[in-house]
């Protein structure tokens, strides 16, 4: 067919894309954006909020490294959207949106769904916001995202269609394809230039930031080659093995961090933005020079490097470890990284009392495997920077924007991506209720998800810091719900472990069974 709807021409574009997914909910004003998606071959998933549809389609975008998809109607659905969005934009996440608008708003007022200026209200969280106004730019814009996604830095892009032109009834086929473009790599010299330095460098440092997740391979030789040690952001861990044994792991939020950062006399950076999420102050730490590579040239002004190098961390870490011979002379000293390492871990387990444990018995139940999604918790936060992880990309939470709800949905649209294939969320009481009713979705795509609910009855993580600004602690406790209940009402099983015994017992039943289990796990047990 040359011709068809124009919703359906965009669900066989989209299709030929290898878009296989869309998450979203249906309006009035998007119907049409419907027709043709099961003709076209794609799944769609109904989510229960337009938050939901955004972090099903992230984390279905960090599972398969294919951008997330995602449908929503004009106003509000978009407004919905938009946490998503800022999310999946702070943490470099392949995400589309597509939404109606209206045809006309400058003449009219109060109309369905109307808002001042939609386009731009998305703008503010994507790396672009465009109105396609004919099936011709419906199309371009739709090339473009996904070139885009493929080669330079993976960001939300929003594209809208008007009410009218998404019903056009008879709209022409999309042209060729265009070819994607290549990701930019760096300078033969440059890499010589890198690999002369590390070479004469006695106490080298990495940096690896979750830019370089894919080249975890090529980080590894690079760092056996060269004597480095290393840290990666929490955005990077797996890229170096939990038994290297120059490995600082995942600890520069640790103020002192620096001070290890100052003893070394060169520190590269690869992949990282070196953001206020990542460092938790100002600077790194020291005087030492600083060399940079990543794939956004805009990261390249804070903190300033003595070299910035534009390229793919996976070419660049290739192209390293050929430069370099077989060893390099080092003076970092693995019982010093022990010692060091061991002594956080001891800060940590005093910050978060009773934590610790927990997670220990947690991760001697999930499969190595596993991919695991968090939210804003403290569990989560002590997980972080002490649950060592084999392989790059498979434990992922809301960074850089901080939204709370990110969890369960985001596991969601892993679970749907890794049919199989064993996936974890891991929420606190509070965030979890930010997007409860997407366990419903759970429960009617039959998925085996373990939900670790972490209650500790407040918001713990804010009373501390109030208690800390002595700042008598306000608003902190929430009634909270009968967790078990709730799940039971969805139709999911639910447990709730006496022991930390029971909770290991219940972790591994979840993963067997043929519908979502929400596990609640109280704060103190032992």
């Amino acid at each position: 067919m040359t011709e068809r709807p124009l919703g359906a021409q965009i669900s066989h574009m989209l299709k030929s894309q290898g878009v296989d997914t869309i998450f979203g909910i249906p309006g009035v004003h998007n119907i049409e954006m419907y027709r043709g998606i099961e003709e076209a071959g794609i799944t769609h998933v109904l989510a229960r909020h337009e938050q939901g549809a955004g972090f099903m389609a992230d984390g279905y975008a960090r599972a398969t490294g294919k951008p997330g998809v995602a449908y929503v109607i004009t106003g509000p659905g978009l407004c919905n959207i938009m946490t998503p969005m800022g999310q999946a934009w702070s943490d470099s996440v392949p995400l589309l949106v597509l939404s109606s608008c209206l045809d006309e708003t400058a003449a009219r007022r109060g109309q369905l769904h109307q808002m001042i200026d939609q386009q731009g209200a998305a703008a503010t969280v994507c790396d672009w916001s465009l109105e396609a106004r004919s099936a011709k730019a419906a199309y371009g814009l739709i090339d473009r995202a996904f070139a885009e996604f493929a080669g330079a830095r993976p960001r939300p892009r929003h594209i809208q269609v008007p009410i009218a032109l998404g019903g056009t009834i008879s709209a022409p086929a999309p042209g060729m394809t265009p070819p994607i473009p290549a990701r930019p790599v760096a300078d033969p010299q440059q890499v010589e230039a890198v690999a002369a330095r590390l070479h004469a460098a006695r106490r080298p440092v990495f940096i690896l930031g979750g830019g370089a997740a894919g080249a975890a391979q090529a980080a590894r030789a690079v760092l056996a080659r060269s004597g480095a040690a290393s840290f990666t952001t929490y955005a990077g861990r797996g890229i170096v093995g939990p038994d290297d044994p120059l490995h600082f792991g995942a600890t520069l939020a640790r103020p002192d961090s620096a001070r290890v950062l100052a003893a070394a006399d060169l520190v590269i950076a690869v992949g990282s933005e070196l953001a206020e999420v990542d460092l938790w102050r100002d600077e790194p730490g020291g005087d030492a020079p600083l060399i940079r590579v990543d794939i956004d040239a805009t990261e390249f002004d804070d903190p300033l490097p003595d070299m910035a190098i534009l390229s793919d961390a996976g070419h660049f870490l290739t192209a390293l470890a050929a430069a370099l011979p077989e060893t390099c002379q080092s003076d970092w000293r693995a019982d010093q990284v022990a010692a060091d390492t061991a002594r956080w871990r001891a800060e940590i387990a005093a910050e978060r009392p009773g934590i610790l444990p927990v997670l220990e018995t947690v991760r001697a139940c999930v499969p190595e495997d596993a991919m695991i999604f968090s939210d804003m918790t403290q569990i989560a936060y002590a997980a972080l920077e002490t649950w060592p992880m084999p392989r790059p990309g498979h434990w992922h939470h809301p960074f850089g924007f901080g939204t709370l709800g990110y969890a369960l949905p985001a596991a969601i649209g892993a679970a749907v991506a890794r049919r199989g294939l064993p996936t974890l969320a891991l929420a606190g009481d509070y965030g979890l209720q930010y997007t409860l009713p997407e366990l419903g979705t759970a429960v009617e795509l039959g998925l085996p998800l373990p939900i670790l609910v972490w209650d500790n009855a407040k918001l713990k993580e804010i009373e501390d810091a109030m208690v800390r600004a002595q700042i008598a602690p306000n608003a902190v406790v929430a009634q909270n719900p009968d967790f078990c209940a709730v799940a039971r009402a969805y139709g999911a099983h639910a447990a709730a472990p006496a022991s930390l015994s029971e909770m290991r017992a219940a972790i591994g039943l979840a993963f067997e069974a043929d519908r979502p289990t929400l596990i609640h796990i109280r704060s103190g047990i032992a």
